[in-house]
């Protein structure tokens, strides 16, 4: 966000908490542990269209849907599993189809063929003020590497992805210590700064 946005929207007074557009309990679980007391939102389920693109095309189109449905601030993700031997394929939105088509052993036997195993988790969130406002948008990325099921499965593709610097895969890792290092924890920490930066001021409806 370049300096004149930035004062354009400085000190701006939001009426309503942030609608995070999310129907997943896991992901809710995580983001409300991330951001804590740090930004007002409140979660709401949509039914957005799965869009096909670039990770930040389709953050920033699910989140001007959102924001016209909403009529309010919204926050929407949009979260990849991108293999490097595959040029960042199965990418978004194909894993969480992939999984329930294909399970982990399927995600898995996608790489049989190649040495290369390494890959990266990437988030990206989208913040649109209302329905006339352009979303913006922050990335956050992990590196790692696809592995053989370990943990928990209740969450996603953690159980294959392993990132780097680690001995356990997502699934295995104490939750504090996942949301330290996570995808999602780097994009919402560009999030959080943003919010500090621009000076927005929160207040009840």
């Amino acid at each position: 966000m370049n300096a004149a946005a930035r004062a354009a929207t400085s000190g701006l007074v939001v009426s309503r908490p942030v609608t995070f557009v999310t129907g997943n309990a896991k992901k809710l679980e995580e983001v409300r542990a991330i951001l804590g007391q740090s930004i007002p939102f409140q979660s709401l389920k949509l039914d957005l269209p799965e869009l096909q693109g670039e990770p930040e095309e389709i953050s920033k189109e699910k989140a001007r849907l959102a924001a016209i449905q909403v009529n309010g601030p919204v926050l929407v993700e949009d979260t990849c599993l991108c293999f490097n031997s595959l040029k960042g394929l199965p990418g978004t939105p194909l894993p969480l189809w992939f999984k329930f088509k294909i399970g982990h052993e399927g995600l898995n036997n996608l790489l049989m063929a190649y040495e290369d195993k390494s890959a990266y988790a990437l988030c990206a969130f989208s913040f649109a003020l209302g329905p006339n406002a352009e979303p913006i948008t922050f990335l956050g990325k992990t590196p790692g590497k696809i592995v053989n099921p370990r943990g928990p499965n209740d969450f996603g593709w953690d159980p294959i992805f392993q990132p780097d610097g680690y001995e356990q895969t997502y699934a295995e890792m104490p939750k504090g210590e996942k949301n330290k290092i996570s995808h999602r924890s780097k994009a919402l920490a560009l999030v959080k700064s943003h919010f500090v930066e621009a000076g927005y001021t929160f207040q009840s409806e």
